[in-house]
């Protein structure tokens, strides 16, 4: 009995051995499976999911949906800045209520949130009033009814209703909800937006430039020669109050510190950055413009006196953040982390059975032998081994000694 039991235990063990790897060793193919698949859902030229729906509360689209792919069809006269911020596609309706109102709906997507962002700074005006809707939002209101801009995520949405309303910012909240998504890290903001200073800050005046033909339009005193876009820089402005009147401040992103520092010489060739001392953030100037480099940001600030500017300046510092469980792309070592986890995890599936096993075998002979002593387990027949039975004879009467030889007498010779 023993034997058929290890026999069983073997077989069990070698079963779930067996399946474990065919479904656990996988994990990083299947991984690398579904990343093909997908990959190669992209490249056979997916079309994207519709950026409008056909209706949204209780607003029903009007004759079919105007699509196009060119900056152009949503704006003829800004179609290089939709091109700058990476614009992918168009789509325009109209849309009706059964109380005969109209809206009007005009929406971008770009490759990105960045672009989305950019988009919508450039269209936001100084008067519009702040909105709560998508990401962001603003609306104006006039004699020709309601304007309303927002994004989501990649897409800009330009929305006209043809009078006021005071449910507009609910009903386009159910259509942000409605917007294609897009994951990953072309969700992500640009990081320089974080470090714009906030007190003092005038609204809507924050502008975001990708390329040089949006910074050209924004006027301000820094060529895109300088800026250098093609080393990967990023623009962002705002305006802000001061005692001495409104001041600009203007973040230029680099890549990294040193990239700022030879890009500063741009500005001012006259900078030096052997003249900071150790410790000390230098704010230098050339004719109205004061700047200064914290890590790989070149910070500016123009249109005010230097002792507003300086202030402004320093609410400008630069915070490196290292983080131990950042998440990586790579593909690699995503399943090579799967592969040891799984290890780790087959390796304690299987000393637990081992245990629980070890405990069933033992906790059951015990109590079959308490319960049915020597009728289960160490019965009689096969308890048996050979004996000889070795005794010593039981003689009756005196022994007769033999002769000198040695040779014992009968004890009937006498």
């Amino acid at each position: 009995m023993r034997l058929s039991l290890s026999a069983a235990i073997a077989v069990f063990l070698g079963v779930f051995l067996e399946t474990a790897f065919a479904q656990g060793t996988p994990v990083a193919a299947a991984n690398q499976a579904r990343d093909s698949k997908a990959a190669i859902e992209q490249n056979a030229g997916k079309q994207p999911p519709a950026i409008l729906p056909r209706t949204f509360a209780g607003w029903q689209m009007q004759g079919s949906l105007e699509t196009s792919a060119d900056p152009a069809s949503a704006d003829p006269a800004n179609a290089a800045v939709l091109k700058e911020y990476r614009f992918t596609d168009y789509a325009a309706s109209t849309y009706t209520q059964d109380d005969g109102g109209t809206l009007k709906i005009r929406a971008a997507r770009f490759a990105d949130a960045s672009g989305a962002f950019g988009a919508y700074t450039f269209y936001l005006q100084p008067g519009m009033a702040r909105e709560v809707i998508g990401d962001q939002g603003a609306s104006v209101s006039s004699s020709g009814g309601q304007r309303v801009l927002f994004y989501r995520g990649h897409i800009l949405v330009d929305a006209l209703f043809s009078r006021q309303s005071t449910m507009s910012a609910a009903e386009l909240r159910e259509l942000a909800g409605l917007l294609p998504r897009i994951g990953g890290n072309a969700r992500e903001l640009p990081p320089v937006l974080l470090f714009m200073p906030r007190q003092n800050y005038i609204a809507n005046t924050q502008k975001y430039a990708e390329g040089p033909v949006v910074l050209a339009s924004l006027g301000v005193p820094v060529s895109p020669n300088a800026v250098d876009f093609a080393a990967g820089s990023e623009v962002t402005l705002g305006h802000y109050d001061t005692p001495g009147g409104e001041a600009t401040l203007i973040l230029i992103y680099y890549t990294n510190p040193q990239m700022a520092t030879d890009h500063l010489r741009r500005i001012d060739p006259a900078y030096q950055p052997a003249q900071a001392q150790s410790g000390v953030s230098t704010i230098g100037s050339t004719g109205s413009l004061f700047y200064k480099r914290t890590g790989p940001i070149v910070a500016i600030a123009t249109g005010t006196g230097e002792s507003d500017a300086r202030t402004l300046l320093g609410e400008v510092n630069y915070k490196a953040s290292l983080a131990w469980n950042a998440p990586t792309g790579d593909r690699d070592v995503h399943d090579l982390t799967m592969l040891i986890l799984n290890i780790v995890i087959l390796c304690g599936v299987v000393g637990g059975l081992a245990i629980v096993a070890g405990v069933a075998f033992g906790g059951f002979r015990i109590l079959m032998k308490r319960l049915y002593p020597d009728k289960v387990f160490d019965r009689p027949e096969q308890m048996e081994f050979i004996s000889l039975h070795l005794t010593e004879a039981v003689v009756k009467g005196q022994p007769t000694h033999g002769s000198e030889t040695g040779h014992a007498t009968p004890p009937d010779a006498a």
